[in-house]
């Protein structure tokens, strides 16, 4: 069976201490294995409460992030590396050894042209120290892909594959590819053919719909996600990200003027039945 996963914006927008915790129970609550925490603001993560309402909650913890646009690995490598250990510290503290999200670049950052050679080698050399950090650490990164309408540098899992075999051959081979339905929907030809073209590095997906509402009722071709998991024998687990509200950090890069139309106990119930019923249709693991 996958593991199932939920991203805390189908609860919150926002993550504090109080907000967090409401998260971090209600995904317990609709019963998925672990939450996807936001560490967007990780010098305001509260660890103590945190890891005691996940303990109390009994699920698992993963964390994603987006570098801030001071943080863009091309402009400012150093403060994109002291960010990214920076999550790399909180989430050890908490108890989670996966960080995956925007970690390459900074999010809704724009230059008006295309990446140059030398931006992607920086984002190579920078992920492959932080990499390799969190290896001594027992922890594994997802590098993930983002539309055009959000960012310049890596806009399909083939760039993305590219980058994490170029950071796998210095050593640094727990990375891997991060995928988001949400984000293949305006960028690939095929959703089978990139999930399938992405086998070899692909471990961990977040399963969002067109619109960042309930799954199932927007134009994401699930038959073809579910069978392309089923045909390159994927492992990893199935994380639904749905957003219940809108997050002010990301507001101007996800262009999200509104909240979806169905409420965050609709999109976690819901939307957990319809990624089970997907999975064991297909045959999933």
């Amino acid at each position: 069976m996958p593991q199932y996963g939920a991203h805390a914006f189908v609860w919150v927008g926002d993550w504090n201490t109080t907000t967090g915790n409401h998260a971090i129970a209600a995904a317990a609550k609709a019963g998925f294995d672990f939450i996807e925490i936001p560490l967007l603001r990780p010098h305001e993560f509260d660890v103590a409460a945190h890891k005691q309402a996940l303990k109390d909650a009994g699920i698992g913890v993963v964390a994603s992030t987006v570098l801030p646009r001071s943080a863009h690995i091309p402009n400012e490598p150093a403060k994109a590396r002291e960010f990214l250990i920076n999550c790399l510290d909180k989430l050890e503290a908490v108890g989670g050894t996966y960080l995956c999200g925007c970690i390459g670049y900074a999010h809704g950052y724009m230059t008006g042209a295309p990446p140059r050679p030398e931006e992607r080698q920086k984002v190579v050399d920078v992920l492959s120290e932080v990499a390799l950090n969190a290896k001594k650490r027992g922890m594994k990164l997802g590098f993930e892909c983002c539309n055009r309408y959000e960012t310049y540098m890596y806009n399909t899992l083939a760039d993305g594959q590219d980058a994490v075999k170029a950071i796998r051959a210095n050593g640094a081979e727990n990375i891997e590819l991060h995928a988001d339905t949400y984000q293949m929907n305006p960028e690939e030809e095929s959703f089978y053919k990139a999930i399938v073209g992405a086998a070899e590095t692909l471990g961990y997906i977040h399963m969002s719909e067109s619109h960042r509402g309930l799954v199932g009722t927007g134009t994401v071709h699930w038959d073809e996600v579910f069978r392309a998991l089923v045909d390159i024998g994927y492992k990893g687990p199935l994380v639904l990200e749905s957003f219940a509200a809108i997050n002010a950090d990301l507001i101007a890069a996800t262009c999200l003027w509104r909240p979806p139309n169905q409420p965050s106990e609709v999109l976690a119930s819901e939307g957990l039945r319809f990624l089970k019923e997907g999975a064991a249709k297909a045959g999933l693991h």
